[in-house]
């Protein structure tokens, strides 16, 4: 797309002897394919599979299965569309049309979740056995707590055993899920708060799900310190690591080692471009506003991991759940930066992202179905003392800012004006001041210009 540069002969440079036109060839049709997007051909393809099914696919007589490849069929034709058609967002590494597609799951997901919204609470839990025979029926949960000593000298052959039951699959899971999670909001402190925070919520909520009780070791020891804390730390690591790697995207084909080009292949999956994230929540009321309520956002959507496979009867290692993780971690990225972008520059983005708009739809949607589908469950009583913790927590909250953003100003700029008066008098008396001086200066020259006169006469 370049025009070609003139050589000091005045012929195109490309037509000087040696230059690479074959390397130069690849390099633009590896470009070319990478960077269309392909509307004819994903449409030509889309239109023959749909031909193939009415000419020559003989319809099966079985309702339910026609049933579910037509939505199946319906989602398919509409990630086409999205994967091809729909804006493009922050992101653009690998493909942007990777992130188009978790752009239009998004879409898909809000839909499905409206969906459940709108059934009985016995039709909706019998609808997931629409998806998996194996769902719909109720699970029991798994109680964490009980037997809280760490050494139990009861127990002669494995004294350790309730450490040892404690490590299950959700331990790495808890580790990698820290980890991406501080990619996503790239700053220590918030992601400390939040993971404390939740530590805090599962003691608070424990008397409605029974797997939020866990033993205060597990808590704090094996949650807060080694599977969150050891993946926040990895995690900023990494956010170092990549702020500080030099990004140059040389093409593929003018790399001339073969090593070179699979790093090259490798960092097609790291960022093009760094940004840091300073959130800077006590800068202003409106950032401090904004970052409370992406923290609330944070725990809603992790709390609705929990009670959702509880209201629906999923057991917590379906695959249903997974995939559900997978596709926060895709979409969780692109929707933090968008609205670090609105809140860091709203006269550029002045409106919240299209992704960032999703996610919260779809975790307000989430905790819509949990409250119409158990209600009794998330209205059991609060414990008292719980209920005052939380109560003095929020006061707190609430003087902090009211000092921090009113109280505080107000005093900062009555000093101000304090000290800018005084200055002001203190001005003005110098003035005063040095206008004597010039008044008694004026009288002596006066009265020099008197007696020169009186000279003159004499």
């Amino acid at each position: 797309g370049h025009r070609p540069s003139r050589s000091p002969t005045g012929g195109p440079e490309s037509w000087r002897p040696g230059f690479p036109v074959l390397s130069a060839s690849r390099h633009f049709l590896t470009l070319s394919l990478c960077r269309r997007a392909h509307t004819l051909t994903v449409l030509f393809i889309l239109t023959c599979a749909l031909v193939y099914v009415t000419l020559l696919e003989e319809t099966p007589q079985d309702t339910a299965y026609n049933t579910k490849r037509g939505i199946v069929a319906s989602i398919l034709v509409f990630l086409c569309f999205g994967v091809t058609q729909a804006k493009d967002g922050p992101f653009t590494r690998p493909h942007p049309a990777y992130w188009r597609f978790w752009l239009c799951v998004s879409v898909v997901y809000e839909l499905f979740l409206i969906f459940i919204l709108f059934q009985t609470v016995h039709d909706g839990r019998h609808f997931m056995k629409f998806i998996d025979p194996k769902l719909g029926v109720p699970l029991p949960e798994r109680d964490y707590g009980g037997n809280c000593l760490i050494y139990d000298p009861g127990n002669e052959t494995d004294p350790y055993h309730n450490i040892w039951d404690k490590m299950d699959g959700f331990v790495p899971a808890h580790f990698l899920g820290w980890y991406i999670k501080t990619l996503m909001i790239r700053d220590w402190w918030m992601c400390m708060i939040i993971s404390v925070m939740f530590e805090f919520l599962e003691y608070s909520l424990e008397h409605q799900l029974p797997n939020f009780s866990e033993c205060w070791w597990d808590h704090w020891i094996m949650d807060v310190l080694v599977c969150n804390g050891l993946g926040i730390y990895c995690g900023m690591k990494t956010l170092g690591w990549l702020s500080m790697k030099p990004y140059q995207w040389q093409g593929l084909w003018n790399i001339p080692t073969y090593k070179g080009k699979i790093k090259r292949i490798a960092f097609q999956f790291t960022p093009y471009s760094w940004v840091n994230f300073e959130w800077k929540p006590a800068s202003n009321l409106r950032r401090w506003l904004a970052v409370c309520g992406i923290i609330f956002m944070f725990l809603l959507a992790e709390l609705n991991t929990f009670y959702l496979k509880f209201v629906l009867w999923m057991p917590p290692e379906h695959y249903l759940v997974l995939l559900r993780l997978v596709f926060f971690v895709n979409v969780g990225g692109v929707a933090m930066r968008e609205i670090y972008d609105f809140m860091d520059d709203p006269k550029f983005h002045k409106k919240l992202g299209q992704q960032a708009w999703l996610v919260a739809a779809i975790t307000v949607t989430e905790f819509l179905i949990v409250v119409k589908y158990d209600p009794h469950t998330i209205t059991l009583p609060i414990p008292f003392f719980i209920t005052q913790c939380w109560i003095l927590g929020i006061v707190l909250l609430l003087t902090w800012t009211l000092w921090r953003f009113f109280i505080r100003d107000i005093t900062l700029r009555y000093k101000e004006t304090r000290r800018r008066k005084q200055e002001g008098s203190g001005e003005h008396d110098r003035v005063l001041g040095n206008g004597s001086t010039a008044t008694g200066s004026g009288r002596s020259k006066l009265n020099g210009s008197s007696d020169s006169t009186r000279n003159r006469k004499s």
